[in-house]
């Protein structure tokens, strides 16, 4: 898997249908590879990853739609289903997620420069989430941008748009909770892999319009959820509000 692969980041190699111990172990050595200072060139693609399941858990589903940066304008996308092949274990997600991902990452044509996940990265027990298995796994910078704690606690958090607090977990800032806007519930950012956590940031609140999650996201979501049909509604609707 080369896509987007940084001069200087070898992506992984490793097999993904270990025991859970085996997991456990090689997500420990993992986390130990993990950069997380900025480590890239300019950034002119952003790409966005939704994961999910069907036939009760039985076929993953991967979807990747890459943007334009920083217009946001729909650049490409892919979408991938594949069997599943490790259990659902909290901790592990990584594992039962990022083959499928990787399979559509190798789908797509026009390769991002950041990939920003619906998950945690280094806000992880082990410092190794989704996030940043699969930067590891692709070698693509990325970022974890999750709707929810896994670990960690935090202050409390200004109702101002772009305003965070740090995430702290067992006295290591490990993210941050991030108020992308007013009145809502904030996401929670965390270094992924290759990017510095103030950078992580700003790209989730450049890649940010009028909702809580990264157009990004919603992208992703839109193609795994309904059809490809509907995707390019989205960005129709989404071209003529950038024109507003």
């Amino acid at each position: 898997m080369t896509v987007g692969a940084h001069r200087t980041d070898r992506p992984l190699d490793h097999a993904w249908n270990l025991t859970p111990a085996e997991a456990i172990a090689l997500q420990s050595e993992l986390a130990g590879r993990v950069v997380r200072h900025d480590d890239f060139d300019a950034i002119r693609h952003v790409a966005g990853i939704d994961i999910g399941f069907e036939d009760a858990g039985r076929t993953t589903r991967a979807a990747v739609v890459v943007l334009a940066f920083p217009s946001l304008a729909l650049a490409d996308h892919a979408l991938v289903r594949r069997p599943t092949d490790f259990p659902y274990i909290p901790g592990l997600l990584s594992f039962r997620e990022i083959p499928a991902a990787l399979a559509a990452l190798e789908k797509i044509r026009v390769a991002p420069d950041l990939l920003l996940c619906d998950g945690q990265g280094i806000a992880h027990p082990r410092r190794c989430g989704l996030a940043s298995h699969l930067g590891l796994a692709s070698g693509v910078p990325s970022i974890g941008v999750a709707k929810s704690i896994y670990v960690g606690t935090h202050g409390p958090l200004p109702d101002d748009r772009g305003t965070h607090v740090p995430l702290v977990h067992r006295n290591e800032v490990v993210g941050a909770a991030l108020r992308t806007r007013v009145g809502v519930q904030p996401v929670f950012v965390s270094i992924g892999h290759r990017v510095s956590l103030a950078t992580a940031l700003e790209m989730t609140m450049r890649c940010t319009t009028r909702f809580r999650q990264p157009e990004t996201t919603r992208f992703a979501h839109r193609l795994a959820s309904g059809s490809e049909a509907e995707l390019l509604a989205l960005e129709a609707t989404t071209a003529k509000r950038r024109e507003r």
